[in-house]
């Protein structure tokens, strides 16, 4: 990213400041992405016909840091509705972060499941499914 929002503490709501993320001091933790970052990626995100999801943008649970997360997802889910965008994202913590978002409903396709869901992806044999598909 180009930019991220830093905090000296993980809590919600503390003091926060958004630095270029070579800037971040050393007694700083990055919980999200900036601002600028967020508008580079819905801007790229404009430009694909397919998006896979695993993962928020930051600490999303936490106020004020789930912002990226949000943007992007309701970004994500508009291309989707309008039709110009696949939207397949997969993981608990993805998928609450949607559900965060208000925007789960408004994707393509929505899994509960992180790492099989990237195995899946990746064309692997999944062994629940593999058991299903016996005769």
């Amino acid at each position: 990213p180009y930019d991220v929002v830093v905090a000296k503490e993980f809590a919600p709501n503390p003091p926060t400041r958004t630095v270029n993320v070579h800037e971040v001091a050393n007694d700083e933790m990055i919980l999200d992405v900036g601002p600028a970052a967020v508008e580079a990626l819905s801007d790229v995100l404009k430009t694909c016909r397919t998006l896979v999801w695993n993962g928020p943008m930051g600490a999303f649970e936490t106020p004020p840091f789930d912002a990226a997360t949000v943007a992007l997802a309701q970004t994500a889910a508009a291309l989707t509705k309008e039709g110009s965008l696949l939207s397949v994202a997969g993981g608990g913590d993805t998928v609450a972060a949607l559900n965060h978002a208000g925007v789960a409903d408004n994707f393509s396709f929505v899994s509960t499941a992180g790492g099989a869901f990237l195995e899946w992806m990746e064309g692997k044999t999944l062994p629940g499914v593999a058991a299903l598909q016996k005769p």
